[in-house]
Formats: structure tokens, sequence, C-alpha cells
């Protein structure tokens, strides 16, 4: 067949078709974003302390039973230990006063034998309460949150293939109703391992909607709805999702109701299947020509336009035998690849991780949680836009570690924020989350322009990979702050200011030619070597244009 975007030429760049399909695409990225972070309120950890048992104790006995501990500089209730209840029951019986007759530093403790009282003030239930995931089994949160990031790297691997061979509408919808039923069953889990294994079928399910319907855009769209759908939309509507969030869990505190909720969304996308076409493209490729005029001719009739009586015509160009197959492999042959791309997986681990453990945090601030979720979740509507202008016009290593060191700084500085002004201490957590989301966008971009033609889509799936390492190891990281509330923050601002250091070293890909070959990239400036005779990094034919956001489109749908 001849070339689809000239042959479809006579839809025109606008019109009814494209806005509708815009739209109702857009709206499928909103269940990904209340879908993907429910974690966060779902396995948060009330305050809490040990049952005391209805035994026969003095009434100062049994406010005495739980010791205090020092958490912070403050001095609080242990909420993992409580003095012997054999010990304090017969101290209790015989009299004695505590804290007058008896020192209760010298009282041995013993844990939570009768499990724990949960406060109620912020929620009503949560898989913490539900199970006690907390004391010896607190890392069990963690590990329930990463599996969903598990997930995502098994979904990522397999709908691409699966829409290759099915067809994008039909990933699309499948998974819709996988996660919607996933996430049901999810609410009446029995145990945490069911819980875990649910999750991650959330997971998988979530990324295929999302990697086919961003794949479904950028075919069904013309090349300019098809920027503003890559660059803004499917993001900005992610974020309508992750700020709605919030407001349904204000209002439902129960985490079973709440799972229950928000898989009954779903059902909404039901009717769509009948206004969102396949993909003409895909069909084409499967030999179903007679199904994509449909298609386009039923557009032509949205958009007011005249169709000609023949679309998609015979190529008469001769099919090119393909090249060579590039692996991993070849990105190891070369010392100046091994360099670039190990730097570009500690890039892309490290933003991984400040992202998702900025968004994982939220309910540990102080202050609000759904307020916080929400300040979170609104932060990243200005990053996109700010993101998405300053690619256009901006070197892409400068703003790329100008970015790291705001989001790394203020991280750094929020251990030096009094508990008293946990206001400034929420304003510098917003704003680390800010420099994550514009490092996050600007990063696919940089990457993608620096590996050469031939080796991108294997350097991006490398870098892809790193990620989701990166998002798998974020509950951890701020499962640190058990321990001590400021480790997460040095951790991820240390490790993002030393990943700006190392994209310093990067080459600068702004301006210039795109290597179609290794021996090409080979040549580019940075740390590594190369020679200084050709500047490339640059899309063929005009030297002063960046990567269009066509390209970056594809590379996205590949990799995310």
């Amino acid at each position: 067949m001849g070339d689809y975007d000239e042959e479809t030429a006579f839809l025109g760049q606008i019109g009814p078709y494209f806005w509708v399909t815009f739209f109702l695409l857009n709206t499928v990225f909103v269940s990904t974003g209340f879908n993907g972070l429910y974690i966060i309120f779902a396995g948060a950890a009330p305050k809490h302390r040990c049952l005391i048992p209805d035994v026969n104790l003095t009434e100062e006995w049994r406010n005495a039973l739980i010791p205090f501990t020092t958490v912070g500089g403050e001095d609080v209730q242990s909420q993992c230990s409580r003095y012997n209840l054999a010990v304090v029951r017969n101290l209790s019986d015989e009299g004695y006063i505590p804290g007058r007759d008896v020192n209760l530093t010298n009282l041995p403790q013993e844990g939570c034998l009768d499990g724990w009282n949960y406060s109620t003030d912020i929620y009503q239930s949560t898989i913490v309460t539900e199970w006690n995931l907390v004391c010896e089994n607190q890392w069990k949160v963690p590990f329930a949150s990463s599996t969903i990031f598990v997930g995502y790297l098994f979904g990522s691997l397999i709908s691409g293939q699966l829409s290759d061979r099915f067809g994008r509408k039909k990933v699309v919808f499948i998974s819709l109703g996988a996660q919607s039923l996933a996430v049901l069953l999810q609410s009446f889990s029995q145990s945490w391992r069911m819980f875990c294994v649910m999750f991650l079928f959330v997971g998988a399910s979530q990324i295929s909607i999302y990697i086919s319907a961003f794949v479904l855009g950028t075919e069904l769209l013309s090349k300019t709805m098809r920027v503003l759908f890559t660059t803004l939309g499917a993001f900005l509507f992610y974020c309508i999702g992750y700020m709605t969030l919030p407001w349904i869990a204000y209002g439902i505190r129960d985490w079973r109701t709440l799972l229950a909720v928000l898989s009954a969304t779903s059902v909404i996308y039901l009717p769509l299947w009948w206004f969102i076409p396949e993909s003409p493209r895909w069909l084409i490729t499967q030999g179903r020509v007679t199904e994509a005029e449909v298609i386009v001719r039923e557009a032509a009739r949205k958009n007011k336009v005249q169709a000609p009586s023949v679309i998609f015509k015979e190529s008469g160009v001769e099919e090119i035998p393909p090249g060579k197959k590039y692996t991993m492999l070849d990105v190891l042959k070369s010392s100046k690849l091994r360099c670039i791309t190990l730097m570009c997986l500690l890039l892309w681990m490290a933003i991984n991780i400040g992202y998702f453990g900025l968004s994982l945090n939220t309910s540990n601030l102080s202050g609000n949680p759904f307020m916080n979720c929400f300040l979170s979740a609104i932060t990243e509507v200005p990053a996109y836009i700010v993101s998405t202008c300053l690619l256009r016009k901006c070197p892409r290593r400068a703003i790329l570690s100008t970015f790291l060191v705001i989001g790394g700084g203020v991280l750094l500085l929020i251990q030096f924020i009094p508990d008293t002004l946990h206001y400034v201490a929420v304003a510098l957590e917003m704003t680390g989350k800010f420099g994550f989301t514009m490092a996050f966008t600007i990063v696919y971009i940089y990457t993608a322009e620096i590996y050469p033609t031939v080796l991108r889509n294997v350097g991006m799936g490398m870098c892809s990979s790193a990620a989701r390492i990166g998002s798998i190891t974020a509950p951890y990281v701020i499962y640190l702050g058990t321990y001590n509330k400021a480790l997460p923050y040095i951790l991820m601002g240390s490790l993002t200011i030393a990943s700006s250091v190392v994209n310093l070293f990067l080459p600068e890909t702004f301006n210039k030619d795109l290597p179609e070959t290794v021996e090409q990239m080979q040549e580019c400036q940075g740390l590594c070597g190369g020679s200084k005779k050709k500047k490339y990094f640059q899309n063929g034919a005009s030297p002063k244009q960046p990567i269009s956001q066509g390209e970056k489109s594809e590379v996205q749908t590949l990799n995310l």
C-alpha cells in the first residue's frame, strides 16, 4: 500500500471526526489515573497502638500500659509494644500506683499479643487494619505497592504483541474489562497474598490500556491532532483521573467499598465500543483493506468532505529487503554505547524512584492526606504544559539537569524544615514533584534522540525496563521512613542530584542530526569520547528542527 497519511489527506487535519475521537480516547486515560494509585489510601497506616484486653486493671495501670518511645525528638506512645500484661496485672491487684510506687522503665515489655487498636479519624478500614500489616509485618505494605509495578513490567511486554495480533481496539476494551474485574476481585480479597496477586493483574491490564489506547490514538488521528494527543492529551486526562481519586477516597473511607466503586466506573466505557473505530492502519497490515475504507469513509462523512472512489491504492514501490536486526548485545559491544546506556539507565531509574516515591508518599505527609494527594496530582498539569513548550526551544541536557536539581534539591531541604512548618514541607515536596514530572517528560524525548535509528527501540526498551525497576523500588524507599523520617528524602534527593551530574556528560541533541547508524552515534560529543566532525542527533532533512512530536509519540508508544 502507499503512504497512509497521503492517501487520507482529504480528511484534513481537524474536524468533528478527529475531535470526537480525540476526546473519547482520552477519557480512557482517566481510568488509569485513579486506578493506578489507590494504594495510597487502601494501603495507608492509621495511628495505632497495642490492644488492651478487657482484664481487671485499675484506670491508672490501663493508661500506663503502653510505654513511651522517642520518635523524631518527641515522646509518643509505642505502636508495637506494651508492658508485660501479666506483670502489670499483678501490680494492679496488689494496689501499686504506676510512676509513684513502680518505676515503669524497669518493667518488661512484650509485643501486641492481642492485636492493635486503630484510629478511625481518617480511614474506616485499610488493608493495614484488615490484616494487621504493622510492626513486624509492616514490610508487606511496600511489597503490595510494588506488585502493581511488576504488573506494569509484564503488561508492557505482552500488550504490544497482543494489539499487533488482535487489534488495538479489542485490546483496549478487553484490558478495560480485565482491569475492572481485577480491581473488583481485589476488593473481595481474603488475604494479603490474594490482594498482591490481583494487584499484579491490575498493573498488567492498566499498562495495556495505556499503551494500546496510545497506539490507537496515534494511528487514528491526523498529524496535527496526533501532536496534541501525544504531548498533552493523554497526560492531562491521566491527571484528571489522578486528581479525581482523592475526592472519591474522601467520600469512601472503607478500602473494599472504594475498590468496588473504582471497578464499577469502567462500565461507563462500554458504550465507547460503538464510537471508537479500529485502527485503519492496523487493518491494512492485516489485509482487511475493505474494513479500513469503511472507517475512513465514515470519517469523511463526519468531517463533511468527499472521499475519492478508491482510497487505498496499490504501491508500485518494491519491498526493501530487511537489514541487520539489532539486539541488546549490540549495545554492549561498543564502550561508547555501554557508557551512554549506563548513564541513561541511571537517569531513568532515579527519575522513576523520585516520581513514584513522591506520589506514594502523600498519605505520609503532614496535614490532610486527601488534599495532599490532590495537590500532588494538580502539580503535574503545569509540568506537562511547561515541558512541552521548553522542549521546542531549549537544550535537552540543560533543562533536564535543571529540573533534576530542583527535584532533588528541595527533597534534601525538607529534612531541615521543623514539624511546626508542615505547610512549607508540603510545598517543597510539591515543588519536587513538579521537577520530577518535568524530568519524566523530558527524558523520554532526550533518550530517543541520543540513540541511533537502528538501536533506538532497543535502547528505549532497556531504559523502560530500568524505569520499571525504579518504580518497583520506590515503595521500599518510602518504607525507610519508618526508621527515620528523613531517610527517603535523603536517598531520593542524593540519587537525583547524582543523576543530574551524570546527565551533564551525555551528548547534547538539540538542533542536531538524529544518528541513523551506530557509526554516526560514535561521533557524538560527550564523556565517552568521539569525533567532532559531524553533528548528528537530528531528523534528516532539516538541521534546525528537534525530533518531531510524531516520532516522540512512536517512541513513547513502544516503550511506555
